[in-house]
């Protein structure tokens, strides 16, 4: 499987040799000619990036200049699998404030003299790209989280009218785009879009609204001054918002990795059942190492005071996070284990009833409890886990597992608790 690689369109601030590891520059050409500046590759969190800086590095292509044909191929050769664009924009809706971000769904073409189209010639029979939806949602989702992440004031839809420029609009043109039902203007996004699409590279953008454009009483009309002195201002956000989009890749790719290493049995412990069995992965100490640093990871700056494991494969995980947190372990285990005091609750299963127990001297009044462990199917141990730290007056912070079974609703046992898994395997 070839690594994933991102595109990157637009002024990020991600260009910077500072940020990128493996930092180079490429000179590029395309059967469109050549793309607006060098391409800039290198990794962030282990991602493969590669960049391209929409009106050049020295912003001297006007909007209709742009060659968005190269741009978007040659990010496509390069295999990047998905583009991420960023674009200041007017806003034409009151709510749409300075400075917030507005993650595009929809656009409206106004341009008149851009090269939009792969397709000059239908020399393979016609092709005529479906446009209805015309950026990802599985990227819109991701930019939207890392906003609300971040707490950055955010539109989670807009529609994007796209003109030709370089000049700005007049008063009755900002108007009339209004009653069109456009929500910002900006002179790049449309031809992007339509030919990423073509491309089938999936896109999405992140909008930072920079004016009113001019149809706002009381509001000074748009200039390039104020643009750029509002992207200044906030192009930090921006990269933040990038950064954090092109995190949760890297770690999709490390789960992806981990749930290669775990084996699944079919027909374990009885007919029916494909038993996830950790223990493949648990001897891999790469794979090991990377499922503990994603928990450490989580976990860090939480307050906790001990982490509950639960026998037995939760004992591997709860001794390994409770070493690298620093935090007290403590043991909840199966009848007759614990050669202390104990108390005791109970679980139903399919056919019968079992129960765990616990120390009475585990817990102390108020303690913040990390629970663990390696999966949660129907969700009843966990549950009656739980119970017994309460009624030691401990404190479960949230429940931790590496592996869930969603379509058997454990989560839906845990609803009074935080939940958080790894690995997710979803009608597998």
């Amino acid at each position: 499987m070839g690594r994933l690689k991102i595109g990157i369109i637009g002024g990020s601030g991600l260009e910077n040799p500072e940020i990128l590891q493996d930092y180079q520059e490429k000179e590029v050409e395309t059967p469109f000619g050549k793309p607006s500046s060098k391409l800039i590759t290198g990794k962030l969190f282990g991602i493969d990036v590669a960049i391209i800086s929409r009106h050049g590095t020295k912003h001297e292509i006007p909007p209709t200049q742009v060659n968005n044909k190269a741009n978007i191929f040659a990010l496509k050769y390069e295999g990047c699998k998905y583009i991420l664009a960023t674009t200041a924009v007017g806003s034409l809706r009151e709510e749409i404030k300075r400075g917030d971000l507005v993650i595009l769904d929809q656009f409206i073409d106004f341009t008149r003299r851009r090269d939009v189209t792969f397709y000059d010639k239908f020399e393979f029979g016609a092709i005529h790209t479906p446009m209805a939806d015309p950026f990802s949602e599985h990227l819109r989702k991701k930019l939207i989280d890392a906003c609300e992440e971040l707490k950055l004031s955010n539109h989670k839809t807009g529609t994007v009218i796209t003109i030709e420029g370089s000049r700005f609009s007049t008063r009755a043109e900002s108007f009339l785009f209004r009653q069109w039902g456009a929500d910002v203007i900006n002179m790049s996004i449309a031809p992007e879009a339509i030919l990423a699409n073509e491309a089938e590279v999936e896109y999405g953008v992140v909008a930072m609204s920079t004016d009113y454009d001019c149809w706002k009483e009381g509001e000074e009309n748009v200039s390039w001054e104020m643009i750029k002195q509002t992207m200044n201002n906030n192009v930090e956000n921006v990269k933040k918002v990038l950064l954090k989009v092109i995190e949760s890749f890297s770690i999709e790719e490390k789960i992806k990795r981990l749930k290669e290493k775990i084996r699944t049995i079919p027909n374990f412990p009885k007919q029916g059942i494909m038993f996830r069995d950790i223990t493949t992965l648990l001897k891999d100490k790469e794979g090991f190492r990377e499922l503990i640093d994603m928990i450490y990871e989580k976990y860090k700056d939480m307050q906790i005071d001990a982490i509950a494991g639960i026998e037995s494969r939760g004992f591997a995980l709860a001794g390994m996070l409770a070493g690298k947190l620093g935090t007290g372990l403590v043991l909840i285990r199966k009848p007759g284990k614990l050669p202390a005091e104990t108390i005791s609750e109970c679980y139903n299963l399919e056919y019968g009833v079992d129960s765990v127990e616990i120390h009475k001297d585990a817990i102390s009044p108020g303690q913040k409890i990390l629970l663990i462990d390696d999966l949660i199917a129907t969700g009843g141990t966990a549950e009656a886990s739980c119970k017994l730290i309460e009624k030691l007056q401990g404190q479960v912070v949230e429940c931790c597992f590496a592996i869930e079974l969603p379509e058997l609703k454990g989560r839906e046992k845990l609803s009074k608790y935080p939940v958080f898994s790894v690995i997710k395997f979803e009608g597998e």
